[in-house]
């Protein structure tokens, strides 16, 4: 069953997310939210490396107050971070936050819950509710011997009751774990178990190198079973890896068509030209364009134009020369040091 087929729609300012919508990609700022001007920089270029929903800590008033600043020179959604004090939830939204993430275990009493609520409501915007494996309350941890997949989507569904109760849900919900089976197993649970849209991601995967393996394992088995409406990669690093490593995986999966996917061999001892760099170089070039195509860049001819005969564009290497190629056909033999401006000439034609 795809269950993203099936989830709620919800509108997060210009973007809908659930209900069969593209999963979205989401990331989170690192700067001081305060900063306005840094926030924006670091928002803008995001966006253009495929950001679609953007998240800001507020953990400050000033934080809450800089948002509708940053939201004027902005073109995605801000999801506004919260924790412990309603105050800043209230603010956030009354500076124009397109969304809020709150945990209401932590957010204080029903009360001050309601008032959250109450001011969503009004505005319209929805509230992303959930738990991480590090924040399960210690009763349920007692209840599961631990921290379980059983617990999380417990814990998560409890929220969403409270919310529900108080007359509201437009809601999305996030269940992370930074154990890649526990989440994916949590995810399996709560799928069969309500129709909200879901956040997705293993939370505090670890650096770019083993948080992007962590990310595309755990994302991978989750998103190919239908489920997932939004994605987050959390990555120890600059926030637009996080982006680039989202769309990669999404690409992967064939839940994104567009952009260029790079097929490169491993290289081997027949390798005479300098490989590595130039699939490092033609990927780097290509990655702002949006028509979805597949280059390949292939160390010999054994690697070249028959392997990777389904290519749009290639290059197959030689002794110190290389091959042009466009869907297995031969056009022209170049130097090493001409190739790849001789396969950009070519995309150009494209």
């Amino acid at each position: 069953m795809a269950y993203r087929d099936h989830t709620k729609k919800i509108t997060i300012g210009n973007i809908q997310i659930g209900g069969g919508a593209p999963v979205r990609i989401q990331s989170m700022t690192n700067t001081r939210t305060e900063n306005v001007a840094d926030t924006v920089r670091q928002i803008l270029e995001l966006e253009e490396a495929g950001c679609e929903i953007i998240r800001c800590a507020v953990p400050t008033m000033e934080a809450a107050q800089a948002l509708a600043d940053i939201k004027k020179q902005i073109h995605i959604p801000l999801v506004a971070d919260i924790h412990f004090d309603y105050r800043l939830a209230l603010a956030a939204i009354e500076n124009g936050a397109d969304k809020i993430r709150i945990n209401p275990g932590n957010i204080g009493s029903q009360e001050r819950i309601r008032m959250v609520v109450d001011a969503a409501r009004e505005r319209g915007i929805p509230i992303r509710v959930g738990v991480n494996s590090g924040s399960l309350e210690k009763e349920l941890i007692e209840k599961y011997h631990g921290v379980t997949a059983q617990g999380l989507v417990e814990s998560a569904l409890d929220k969403v009751h409270l919310i529900e109760d108080m007359g509201y849900d437009r809601l999305v919900i996030s269940i992370k774990s930074s154990d890649v089976m526990m989440c994916a197993k949590a995810h399996e649970l709560i799928a069969d178990r309500t129709d909200y849209p879901l956040h997705v991601g293993i939370t505090e995967a670890g650096t770019i190198y083993s948080g992007n393996i962590k990310s595309a394992v755990g994302l991978g088995i989750i998103l190919y079973q239908g489920i997932g409406d939004t994605i987050r990669v959390s990555l120890t690093g600059a926030p637009v890896e996080e982006v680039r490593s989202a769309k990669r995986i999404l690409q992967t999966l064939g839940l994104r068509k567009e952009g260029v996917e790079i097929v490169s061999c491993p290289t081997c001892g027949r390798t005479k030209i300098d490989l590595i760099g130039l699939a490092g170089q033609v990927e780097r070039m290509t990655e702002g364009i949006k028509k979805e195509m597949k280059i390949a860049v292939m160390g010999c001819v054994v690697n070249g134009p028959g392997e990777a005969r389904e290519a749009d564009l290639g290059i197959a290497g030689g002794d110190g020369v290389g091959l042009i190629f466009r869907k297995g056909e031969i056009l022209r033999k170049v130097p090493e040091e001409d190739l790849l401006d001789a396969l950009m000439e070519e995309l150009g034609k494209i």
